[in-house]
């Protein structure tokens, strides 16, 4: 893997990361502005406790070595959640850019972290078994 892939992956891996997290923290919080902007897109304020807990475990997973299954389940994880996020606002009209942007950032560190995630990362790499 050439230098620059790795310092590429790494960056949008740690900003990805730190998004989730951070975004995850602030779901399991529920605080109450959270808890209205959920409400006001269309779902129910336990939904905010799910998509904590899972974005904290997948920022967990992308994070450590090995476990190249789990680790594409989790890209797939943020490439909806990230999907789900911009759908909802924009079927909510929420129009400003500042409503739709974090998920749009999200989604961008998603995808750009997975194309560049190096070879032991992947899926069956080296004829690995998928939990290896």
């Amino acid at each position: 893997m050439k230098k620059a892939h790795k310092i590429i992956y790494w960056i949008a891996t740690a900003w990805l990361a730190l998004g989730m997290l951070s975004t995850g923290i602030v779901q399991l919080l529920q605080l109450k502005e959270e808890t209205e902007f959920i409400i006001q897109l269309g779902y129910p304020y336990y939904f905010l406790t799910i998509l904590g807990v899972w974005k904290i475990l997948g920022v967990i997973a992308i994070l450590l070595p090995g476990f190249a299954l789990v680790k594409e389940w989790t890209y797939a994880g943020f490439f909806f959640v990230t999907t789900g996020a911009l759908f909802s606002h924009i079927a909510a009209g929420n129009i400003a850019i500042g409503d739709w942007f974090p998920a749009l950032l999200l989604l961008a560190l998603t995808i750009v972290s997975w194309y560049y995630r190096p070879v032991n990362r992947r899926l069956m790499a080296n004829n690995k078994t998928p939990f290896s």
